[in-house]
């Protein structure tokens, strides 16, 4: 089994220093709002990332290994936070936007489909919480 360590140590009023496993850091922030100063990335948001992140991974593993023409290709997440504390995402949606002139609809839907049912281990901590829809687009250059 493997283990992540992550520290998170507090700079100043709102703001905290994190590091990633891999040796990286980052700044999180609270929104003004909030007391913070606007600096560095907020908890919640980050989680959203973190999801798009981990499917756009596998999708651009699986473009490269299905050997698929793909100029550019983004993930969309809009998410729906709830209105009372704690405040928790609840629904949220993925959209996937491919670019070319070239595109295998087909490959790119299989792609899309087995990180969201197979690979992606933060897809799956989040449907624990939050329904989940996705769509995808296809654009031509």
């Amino acid at each position: 089994m493997a283990t992540h360590n992550v520290t998170t140590t507090w700079k100043v009023k709102m703001q905290f220093e994190s590091t990633n496993p891999s040796g990286e850091t980052f700044l999180i922030n609270a929104a003004a709002e909030h007391g913070g100063e606007g600096t560095g990335l907020r908890p919640k948001a980050m989680m959203l990332s973190s999801l798009a992140g981990c499917s756009g991974l596998d999708v651009a593993s699986l473009i490269e290994k299905m050997k698929l023409e793909v100029d550019d290709f983004k993930i969309e997440t809009i998410a729906n936070l709830t209105e009372e504390h704690p405040k928790v995402y609840d629904a949220v949606v993925l959209e996937y936007h491919f670019y070319g002139n070239n595109l295998n609809e087909s490959k790119l839907q299989r792609a899309v489909d087995l990180s969201v049912e197979k690979y992606c281990g933060v897809m799956e901590m989040f449907r624990q919480f939050a329904s989940i829809e996705i769509k995808l687009f296809f654009h031509k250059n």
